[in-house]
């Protein structure tokens, strides 16, 4: 008895340590970005998600292939490299987005509007697969929405654009979620997500190089001179390089830890604490209308977790 209670301990504390682990790379990804775009001055998001591509696409390919952390699950077809070059793309989309958005809007601003996947999510489902939801699913969603426009409205910092990026990112996020269920749903095409990654990090970085030359030009030279006056902007690209990839493996540990529904409740709070460190590092100023606002979305997406798990 005592052996199985210092057993349970210590899968308590594993469990505990992971998301920890988790948090910590989420909201420091998440932080840094928003310090290196908007508050230090580095505004190339295109190249920065470039950055974060290489690095998913050297660990991956060190987890996975010579430390083994999962099997390795080959492409078996054309068309399956095609759907998931298809991720890939939406993928890019998504991250560089998001990135551009953080040049804009605070991160607790961000977070309100990231809160809606859920509606985008239970969109794009329907719109691409007649799949319905039961009415008391949808009518969750009404205060994820509601949620957000009161927090717009009173967002002392608002930016349109910045809003369409962000929006535009939650969007994506929602889409390659329902595709991937679509596209890599037979047996003989389903990839967990870090084999998934493994092959999708790779594409992104084909995908946005030539996007960084169009887009942000001379940007490696002016990096480079960057450099040469403040040595900090290496190391914080090689950090927050290295926290993009920590994301998607903590990402994988906790789902495989832990339950779906723990998952959902523990990304929930996810943002709320990333909202509460953001505003205390960086001291944008929030209104009451909006923390309300992002209160109301938060609860709606936890409802609508709910509702989901009940419908089931």
């Amino acid at each position: 008895m005592k052996g199985s209670s210092q057993s349970q301990s210590q899968k308590r504390w594993f469990t505990i340590g992971l998301v920890s682990a988790w948090y910590a790379s989420n909201i420091g990804v998440l932080l840094l970005n928003k310090y290196l775009l908007s508050n230090y001055g580095f505004k190339y998001p295109v190249f920065l998600t470039m950055c974060h591509m290489i690095a998913c696409s050297l660990f991956s390919y060190i987890a996975v292939v010579w430390f083994k952390m999962v099997p390795l699950q080959t492409i078996r077809s054309r068309l399956q490299f095609l759907k998931i070059s298809a991720l890939g793309l939406i993928f890019c989309g998504s991250v560089v987005s998001g990135n551009v958005s953080l040049r804009y809007l605070p991160v607790s601003f961000t977070q309100a509007v990231g809160a809606t996947t859920p509606f985008f999510t239970a969109f794009f489902a329907y719109l691409m697969t007649w799949k319905r939801e039961a009415w008391v699913t949808y009518a969750t969603l009404v205060p994820v929405v509601a949620g957000v426009v009161i927090a717009s409205g009173s967002e002392p910092s608002f930016h349109l654009f910045g809003f369409v990026m962000c929006v535009g990112a939650t969007a994506a996020r929602a889409l390659k979620s329902v595709l991937q269920g679509i596209l890599l749903s037979s047996e003989g095409e389903k990839l967990n997500s870090m084999n998934l990654l493994l092959y999708m990090a790779p594409i992104a970085v084909f995908i946005l190089l030539p996007a960084t030359i169009l887009m942000e030009q001379n940007v490696v030279s002016i990096t480079v001179a960057l450099a040469r006056s403040d040595i900090k902007i290496i190391w914080y690209l090689l950090l927050n390089s290295a926290l993009a990839y920590f994301v998607n493996l903590t990402n994988f540990l906790v789902t495989k830890h832990t339950s779906a529904l723990t998952l959902q409740v523990l990304g929930n709070a996810k943002g709320a604490v990333a909202v509460v460190i953001s505003i205390m590092i960086f001291r944008n100023p929030v209104s009451v209308i909006g923390m309300l606002g992002y209160v109301l979305t938060v609860t709606g997406v936890v409802l609508y977790s709910e509702a989901k798990k009940r419908s089931r």
